[in-house]
């Protein structure tokens, strides 16, 4: 058999979201290497399969990703259809590409398969469109969280004239604020955080920059969570809120 490994994204919680290629991938696997964020409703797709969990967690204790690699290596040589089921979308933020590239370069079959992410599935839960004609010409996606500690150009951003959503950003709101205020983005700019995307605890506070990290610190938000920056993010729900939705206006 032809050593191959599958990449693929669970979305960002609710299993109705994963897709076909997806639950078609799962019923063929015979290991299944999940991350945390992975909703263990979607194991129901893998019922006779080898479920080892490999997650990684900001500010808890993480498996190493160089015993994820050997992991998937050898199953992989040992002929198994190995499944890597990752949160969200496996190359937005989720290491899909490098892990495709060291797999490759000893020789793996990989192939990716899409998942649905946060970003996207948070904001329309709370009837956000990240782009709207007239409003918002682009979305950017960036993390707050890098490896090295290396800057984003926030000027940038702040001019960029897109919905920003910001992942891992929960433990550096007050820096964010700081750098897009600092790079000319005005203060009353609509902020949206959204906290469990897609899964029915998912709540939503409403805020604008200047005010974010405070109504932050009210509402308690924690991770996993997801920022919107931008005029979108003041696109009234139609939705009304239900006990598991919160919603606050600054």
């Amino acid at each position: 058999m032809n050593a191959k490994v599958w990449l693929v994204g669970a979305g960002p919680g609710d299993p109705e979201l994963l897709t076909l290629k997806a639950v078609r991938a799962l019923g063929e696997a015979d290991v299944v290497l999940i991350d945390d964020l992975v909703n263990p409703a979607v194991l129901e797709h893998c019922p006779g399969a080898r479920v080892i969990p490999v997650g990684k967690r900001g500010g808890c204790r993480s498996t190493p990703q160089a015993f994820i690699y050997r992991l998937m290596l050898r199953y992989a040589r040992q002929g198994r259809c190995v499944v890597r089921l990752k949160g969200g979308d496996p190359c937005i933020f989720g290491r899909g590409g490098e892990e495709a590239q060291w797999l490759k370069a000893r020789g793996i079959e990989v192939e990716l398969v899409n998942g649905i992410t946060a970003g996207l599935a948070g904001a329309t839960r709370c009837d956000i469109p990240l782009t709207l004609r007239g409003v918002a010409r682009g979305v950017t996606l960036v993390t707050a969280h890098t490896q090295d500690d290396s800057q984003l150009n926030w000027q940038a951003l702040a001019h960029s004239g897109t919905t920003l959503v910001i992942y891992m950003g929960v433990a550096k709101l007050a820096e964010i604020a700081e750098q897009l205020l600092g790079g000319a983005l005005a203060a009353d700019t609509p902020v949206a955080m959204i906290e469990n995307a897609s899964l029915p605890q998912q709540r939503e506070c409403r805020s604008v920059l200047a005010n974010m990290e405070r109504d932050a610190q009210v509402f308690a938000l924690k991770s996993p969570a997801i920022l919107v920056i931008g005029a979108v993010a003041a696109t009234a729900s139609v939705t009304a809120p239900t006990s598991e939705t919160q919603v606050q206006l600054a």
